[in-house]
């Protein structure tokens, strides 16, 4: 019985060396095909009107689904961001970068400057 108790062990040990292995594995390969996004401050942003898939009856099924553009006022860390509006007021909640993408002004607004 005591020889059973220490194969269980191993075979346990085995099963979770096996499992790391697997997640690494996945972990690779959801980072190949993912990219990193990254904002410094003062840069301009996008923002995803939250909640997302939420319709604004007066557009239907146009209604616009980015609402902008914000400057990164802090940086949180681990993807976490503070927001404020060109008139310079801070917004209270963080918000992560999966919901900003990089702000490039259009020819028009260029050519306005």
């Amino acid at each position: 019985m005591a020889q059973e108790l220490d194969d269980l062990d191993e075979v346990r040990l085995d099963a979770l060396d096996k499992l790391k292995a697997q997640k690494e594995t996945v972990a690779r390969a959801y980072d190949k095909r993912t990219k990193a996004k990254s904002f410094g401050v003062g840069d301009l942003v996008w923002k995803t009107i939250l909640p997302i898939r939420s319709k604004d009856p007066k557009f239907g099924k146009w209604s616009p689904t980015w609402e902008g553009p914000f400057l990164i006022h802090q940086i949180l860390g681990k993807g976490a961001y503070k927001l404020s509006d060109r008139n310079g007021r801070i917004h209270d909640a963080p918000i992560n970068a999966r919901f900003l993408k990089k702000y490039y002004p259009t020819a028009w607004e260029m050519m306005e400057k």
